[in-house]
C-alpha cells in the first residue's frame, strides 16, 4: 500500500519547546524520524498508530484523547495511520 504524507503543522518554536500539531488521515505515514529531543506526545483524538521501527518490527500504539505519554530523545521510526478516521495529536519537544 502507498502511504501518503501526515501533516504537520509548526505550533510555537522557541529556546525551549518546540510544539508540532499532526495530523494523520487513512493511509498516511510521518516518515522515518529520528527525534533529537525528548518528546511527549499529548493525543487530540483516539485511535491506533502503527509504528515501525528501524528492523521492520510494527507496533501498535493506541491513543486516547487527553492521555500523554514521554518518549526520550533518540526514538527511531515511521508512524502510520492504518485506520479508517484521521488522527490527531500535539508533540511537544523539551529543547
Amino acid at each position: 500500500m502507498t502511504l501518503i504524507p501526515a501533516v504537520s503543522q509548526l505550533q510555537e518554536d522557541n529556546n525551549r519547546v518546540r510544539v508540532t500539531r499532526w495530523q494523520l488521515p487513512p493511509a498516511s505515514e510521518t516518515g522515518h524520524h529520528v527525534h533529537e529531543y525528548d518528546y511527549v506526545i499529548v493525543p487530540v483524538t483516539p485511535g491506533t498508530l502503527s509504528v515501525v521501527q528501524d528492523d521492520g518490527t510494527v507496533v501498535q500504539a493506541p491513543l486516547e484523547t487527553g492521555v500523554s505519554y514521554f518518549r526520550a530523545a533518540g526514538v527511531s521510526h515511521n508512524v502510520t495511520n492504518q485506520g479508517d478516521a484521521d488522527i490527531v495529536f500535539l508533540e511537544v519537544e523539551v529543547k
